[in-house]
């Protein structure tokens, strides 16, 4: 039985900002997990991806905060009350945007730190005090050692997409945070996944904890078509185009694994004609937000990425996901296909599946508890790859080029008759063209060697060998001749 966000009875200037954002029926996690953390329990929360739990823990949060709201300017009045904790740049700025939209009839403050960008904004924004921050670990330790914030009034501590942060070494830096926080708080912690560490984190930092469980852990969205396709690897690019083509595309992720990877294809890609951008950890927070913002806005058509874009991100309307390569961790699977089909939406999965992927999709099948069916796709014989390619035959052939940017070719040159055998040539030096003949031992030394040892003087001792002397190609010139 669906609910609707009427019911929960949230203060007039939260049901305002709801009704706004357009938000009626309320999904199955916020059906469940709001009403107990609106009771101060500690919640795991475990669904799917693209189900609304942002708004599954930020309502509740500030409904129970409202009681500490006022109009002061003085920082005093302001600590931080919530701490809310994500595993990347984005997702932190997603749920920042969240969470202030939530508020915006109130008068309580939210504000957000993470890394790549320059703290002295972020520092002025926490010394005029915040009571909801939204953080990344490794920037926030960097405010906490700066003395910008403290952390000793939190009530509520939310930890998103726990399991990402484990998986890139965030658990020293949890550790520390926490251990800065008061003792009494209440601990929320959503995942799509729930793995073994998880749940050991669980039982280390929530008391009593509540799952709320709305799907089998790790399932994915039944709303996704998925497909896996044997593609070799030097055809994935252009099975890629195909599919594209084939399904009329507009927009789409495009995962892979590595960070050159990821820029190598994006140029390859825009070079075929498709307004792509590269999304990685290795560019600077601007060129991630500007490339963020331009796919949300529909201006780039691929979004070319790492798993850094796998979690959380909430862009509307993406009808597909391609798993250019298999990720290497099987969650991450779960996480990457979660971009499409959010909200109860149609969507699309493809992945490339190369002969060196059989572990990983073994890996995928464990995680999902099912076999998976790896499909044959023929790939066009008169689709190629854009620009210039080599047929086998020594001639270059034109590939499948996007209107207005044809490059001229040589067109294939007929096959040469044989050539007639040509007659053997006279031997222009018969002493050249002879058989090597070995010297008799008893040939006698050259004259010019015998006259040298004839030559010796006699004062020489016998036991004294004379320079060896080699014949020159050129006299060398006497006094006389004044060489």
């Amino acid at each position: 039985m669906t609910q609707s966000f009427s019911e929960l009875n949230l203060a007039p200037a939260l049901a305002r900002a709801v009704a706004e954002m357009g938000y009626e029926t309320m999904t199955p996690i916020q059906a469940q997990a709001i009403p107990q953390v609106l009771t101060g329990r500690d919640v795991m929360g475990a669904a799917q991806t693209g189900t609304g739990k942002t708004a599954a823990f930020s309502l509740p949060l500030l409904q129970r905060l409202l009681k500490h709201e006022n109009a002061s300017t003085s920082p005093a009045r302001h600590p931080v009350r919530a701490l809310v904790l994500l595993p990347t740049r984005e997702l932190a700025d997603q749920v920042a945007e969240q969470v202030k939209l939530y508020a915006k009839y109130t008068q309580l403050r939210s504000t957000v730190v993470f890394g790549g960008i320059d703290m002295k904004p972020q520092t002025a924004e926490l010394k005029k005090g915040v009571e909801v921050l939204v953080a990344t670990p490794g920037r926030l330790l960097d405010h906490i050692e700066a003395k910008n914030c403290v952390l000793n009034q939190v009530e509520y501590v939310v930890l998103d997409e726990a399991d990402r942060m484990l998986d890139i070494g965030f658990l020293p830096d949890l550790q520390r945070i926490l251990s800065y926080l008061p003792k009494q708080r209440t601990t929320l912690l959503f995942s799509a996944t729930f793995s073994p560490e998880i749940k050991r984190l669980a039982n280390s930092y929530l008391q009593d904890p509540i799952t709320v469980e709305v799907a089998r852990s790790n399932a994915t969205a039944s709303t996704v078509e998925q497909h896996f396709y044997r593609v070799d690897d030097d055809d994935k690019r252009a099975t890629l185009r195909q599919i594209l083509r084939e399904r009329d595309l507009k927009q789409a992720f495009v995962f892979v694994n590595s960070k050159l990877g990821c820029a190598r294809l994006a140029r390859s890609l825009e070079r075929d004609g498709l307004n792509t951008t590269a999304l990685h950890g290795d560019k600077s927070q601007d060129e991630r937000l500007k490339a963020l913002d331009a796919f949300k806005q529909g201006t780039v058509d691929l979004l070319v990425c790492t798993d850094v874009a796998a979690r959380g991100l909430d862009i509307k309307d993406v009808p597909a996901v391609f798993n250019f390569d298999i990720p290497f961790n099987a969650e991450d699977y779960v996480h990457r296909i979660g971009r499409t089909g959010r909200a109860g939406a149609s969507g699309l999965a493809v992945s490339f599946v190369s002969a060196r992927d059989t572990r990983l999709v073994a890996d995928i099948e464990k995680l999902l508890g099912k076999k998976l069916e790896i499909e044959a796709l023929e790939l066009e014989a008169d689709r190629r790859p854009a620009g210039r390619f080599n047929d086998g035959q020594r001639a270059w052939q034109r590939g499948d080029e996007p209107a207005g940017r044809e490059q001229p070719v040589r067109e294939a040159r007929a096959p040469r008759p044989p050539a007639a055998p040509r007659a053997p040539r006279a031997p222009a030096d018969p002493l050249f063209d002879q058989p090597y003949e070995a010297k008799a031992s008893g040939d006698a030394p050259p004259a010019w060697e015998t006259a040298q040892r004839s030559a010796a003087p006699r004062s020489v001792s016998p036991n004294i060998k004379t320079r060896r002397k080699v014949p020159a190609l050129f006299k060398a010139p006497s006094p006389a001749e004044g060489g």
